[in-house]
């Protein structure tokens, strides 16, 4: 395929590529082919399926000049220039040769290739160019910036955006696999578009009919009379493939792929799942599916219900994707329920090709949504969500239910954190370092729908509350504490005016019980004068029916106090509603400006405002950064971990390792060393000076304590030596001498607060790290934070006073504070050290003695494990 790939390239092209109009040697192609090792080379081939024959149609390659530098090289077929391949070819190869330790790249083209100079200027990467002659010399260096990001980015948001838009924009759509039987799926996906009053062109395919509710049928995608945007395919199984054929050549670039029977039904499923895959993306096309239950777009200009369900819930501001067609058709119907508006919908079902990531994206600029909805049951790439829905968040909120909580996904770990990292703490992380908002129930995603998706951000947390009846104020009362809202007393001022119009049984504390036979009026001038009040920052009202007769007088009271409210000047503040009125439940409030969720139970608006508060506080938060270390020594831990895998295979590294590792990252390692004898033991312990702790050094034996391995406050030689000797006596007893590498002597340290960092590496998420009080706290009392790395400043800043604990290194009771920015940097030194050496499976510093403000702290015990990393390029 390369021979054939150059030999199609032009004259002009080769020139550029080769430096020669004539095609290279076949050996010098066939060298470019090897890409086992990628510290030498590394080769990447673009390929698109062309007359029915997979081609290259671009190919991009480095070779390593010398320890930090790379030499580069593109070429793009003459038919594909201007698409953007050469600059795809140049960010996955930086990344490649940044995962492989190269610093820079280095090309020399000719100076007339304005095409390749330019993709080299606009890959955001710091240039310098420099003529030789005829040629230029260009030197890139790959030490990420905020150019380099933002740029990357932003290309990859504008082709996923552009490739989406005939799913949602399509002015003509083909059902493939429509059925004359009512009962059948192709029947009913071609009723609901027909229902939904679809704007554009719909085309039916079905071999052995001529029309279907009277609309014309066609016999095969090649017989439709014109090009099509998107195909519906609900065919069995075993024909799918061919489908995509048809469509391919039709010049279909969208489908949505109904039929199941896939990756969902076990391994051969998958493999057909992933032939699939490689088709659609070598035609260039996108999918949706298989095994979904469709897409929906209210947009007035398009109207179309591509699902097999007729329901279709009003127009609003909410998407929704859905990895679950059952959980899809519920929230359809409960968005009717809560009132909640949706401007799109896509069930995912496999999300084969088409992500939930890639969807993020196209909402993020979706100027009809505002709010996102996500049902999750898994994450196919969730490094790449969590950078995605990060960014998004900062512009929407995003709210998700992710399913499977339940602990049977523990990972069986011998260490602290791998032990205390249960299988959803990952998801909780990302979720947090993202701003994604986790709802615990399809119930709570559709009432935090509804409230972010109407009311504007709370600006605090105190809430006023008004009422005519003490129990579900109560109730309330207790939900709003339980979100870490405040329900504030009220100034006098607001007393006052609440005072001149309310009967003297009334409460006019916080809530404000306007008592069962309050008036419309009376709701009306409470509310406006509650929104007015500069103690509050967001309102919930309450009503109880007494009569179903009253309710309708109330409501108008309610909107009328809503809208005074709003008109004299409290347009920022969020409203919502408890509205517990049998026989009136489905009453909606609305103006002309907004709506106002209504809920049925008395603590939903409570749970919804805490959870837009904090959704609110990390917002205005500044983004956290990413910082960089220039005294880390990375290559002489690739070295040491490269050692001890060729030496022993996967396992703890030797106390020794881990103590160069930690060295050589600039971390506090406690003072002292290992000794293999009684001698060289007595000897440090002079040195380093009593008192001194004595621990069996072993990267075999865990818990040290058990076998009496750890002996402290040992004030003289003879102690020293005869705790070496016990060591070496009871290991000998339990047949475990071999695992004795000597003893750790150290001084022991007095004052500070033990905590703990640990690093675990989920198989899904990447690194985990955490952080709590150390020794045996860590365990006991679980006051554990995780999150996922990278570490930004923020990540650590939260981790470190996120945990129940911190008033200890606040100080506390005459104990001294701790120096808590050591303790950051410590966190953020490490999370630089296990994404750049994947070797690293999990990590364990306990304890860490934190001393006070600027004496820093001191990692006293420390135990990493390394394995071959699962992902190499």
């Amino acid at each position: 395929m390369m021979q054939q790939f150059v030999d199609r390239l032009s004259p002009e092209s080769r020139r550029h590529r080769y430096f020669s109009e004539s095609s290279p040697s076949s050996d010098s192609i066939a060298a470019l082919c090897h890409s086992s090792n990628p510290r030498s080379q590394f080769t990447l081939i673009v390929t698109r399926v062309w007359e029915s024959t997979s081609r290259i149609i671009a190919a991009g390659s480095y070779w390593a000049r010398d320890e930090q530098t790379a030499e580069v090289a593109m070429a793009v077929d003459d038919g594909f220039h201007g698409k953007g391949l050469g600059t795809l070819l140049l960010e996955r190869l930086a990344l490649i040769a940044i995962r492989h330790t190269f610093t820079h790249l280095w090309a020399v083209t000719h100076a007339d290739n304005l095409a390749m100079r330019e993709v080299f200027r606009e890959s955001g990467f710091t240039t310098h160019e420099a003529y030789e002659g005829e040629d230029m010399e260009v030197e890139l260096s790959l030490i990420p910036t905020e150019a380099t990001v933002t740029r990357a980015e932003v290309r990859e948001r504008l082709a996923t955006t552009a490739s989406l838009r005939p799913f949602f924009q399509p002015k003509s759509v083909a059902i493939i696999g429509v059925s004359r039987n009512p009962n059948k799926i192709g029947y009913r996906l071609l009723d609901a578009i027909t229902a939904g009053q679809f704007r554009g062109a719909v085309y039916p395919v079905n071999p052995m009919a001529t029309d279907i509710k009277e609309i014309r049928t066609y016999p095969s995608v090649q017989d439709l009379p014109e090009p099509v945007d998107l195909a519906i395919i609900a065919v069995p199984r075993d024909s799918v493939s061919s489908i995509i054929d048809e469509c391919a050549a039709k010049g279909i670039r969208a489908c949505v792929i109904i039929t199941a029977g896939f990756a969902e039904v076990g391994p051969a499923g998958a493999a057909l799942q992933q032939q699939l895959v490689t088709r659609v993306r070598q035609y260039g096309m996108r999918m949706i599916g298989p095994n979904c239950f469709g897409i929906l777009n209210t947009d007035p200009n398009i109207q179309l219900n591509a699902t097999f369900t007729t329901l279709c819930p009003p127009r609003g501001l909410a998407a929704m994707s859905s990895q679950s067609g059952a959980i899809g058709i519920a929230t359809l119907a409960g968005a009717r329920r809560f009132h909640l508006g949706i401007s799109s919908f896509v069930s995912v079902g496999n999300k084969a090709d088409v992500s939930t990531n890639d969807l993020l994206q196209y909402w993020e600029e979706d100027p009809s949504t505002n709010v996102i909805l996500l049902y999750v049951e898994s994450f196919g790439n969730p490094r790449k969500i969590a950078r995605i829905a990060r960014r998004v968040s900062r512009r929407k909120p995003i709210i998700a239910v992710k399913a499977g909580r339940s602990q049977s996904g523990r990972r069986a770990a011998s260490s602290h954190t791998a032990a205390l990292a249960a299988s959803d703490v990952a998801v909780d992380a990302l979720f947090h370092q993202a701003g994604v908002i986790r709802a615990e129930s399809l119930e709570d995603l559709l009432a935090l729908a509804s409230g972010l998706s109407n009311q504007p951000l709370p600006l605090g947390r105190r809430v006023g509350i008004i009422t005519n009846a003490g129990g579900p104020a109560v109730l309330c009362t207790d939900a709003c504490e339980q979100s870490e809202l405040v329900v504030p007393e009220l100034s006098a001022q607001t007393r006052a005016t609440l005072s001149s119009f309310l009967p003297l049984t009334a409460a006019l504390s916080n809530p404000v019980d306007l008592i069962a036979s309050a008036t419309a009026d009376q709701y009306a001038k409470g509310i406006e004068t509650l929104l007015l009040a500069d103690e509050i920052d967001a309102l919930i009202i309450l009503y109880m029916a007494v009569t179903v007769t009253d309710t309708a007088e109330i409501a108008h009271g309610i909107m009328a106090g809503i809208e005074n409210g709003r008109k004299a000047g409290a347009k920022a503040k969020p409203v919502l509603i408890g509205w517990m009125a049998e026989g009136d439940m489905e009453r909606t409030f609305s103006s002309q400006s907004e709506t106002i969720p209504a809920y049925h139970l008395p603590e939903a608006p409570a749970l919804v405002l805490g959870k837009a508060a904090t959704y609110a506080e990390w917002r205005q938060q500044p983004a956290g950064m990413v910082p960089d270390f220039d005294d880390l020594n990375l290559p002489a831990v690739r070295t040491i971990c490269a050692d001890a895998l060729s030496r022993r295979g996967a396992g703890w590294l030797s106390v020794e390792e881990t103590r160069s590792v930690l060295s050589a990252i600039r971390l506090p390692v406690q003072l002292g060393g290992v000794a293999r004898t009684a001698d060289e033991a007595a000897a440090l312990a002079r040195q380093v000076g009593y008192p001194v702790a004595v621990k069996l050094a072993s990267h075999q034996i865990v818990h040290k304590t058990e076998i009496g391995g750890v002996q402290l406050n040992l004030t003289n030689e003879e102690a020293v030596r005869k705790a070496f000797d016990s060591m070496r006596t009871r290991l000998a007893e339990t047949n475990q001498l071999n695992a004795m590498e000597g003893v750790l002597v150290q001084p022991m340290l007095t004052g500070g607060v033990e905590v703990m960092i640990g690093v675990t590496d989920d198989p899904l998420f990447g690194p985990l790290m955490a952080f709590g009080l150390g020794g045996i706290h860590v365990e006991i009392l679980g006051d554990v934070q995780f999150r996922i790395t990278p570490l930004t400043d923020r990540d650590a800043a939260e981790m470190v006073r996120g945990i129940k604990g911190y008033r200890l290194l606040q100080g506390y009771r005459g104990h001294p504070a701790a120096d808590v920015e050591t303790i950051e940097e410590v966190l953020l030194r490490l999370s630089r050290l296990v994404e750049e050496i994947p070797e690293i499976s999990e990590l364990d510093l306990n304890p860490i003695f934190s001393l006070p403000p600027g004496q820093g702290c001191r990692i006293v015990d420390a135990r990493i494990r390394i394995e071959s990393p699962r992902h190499t390029a």
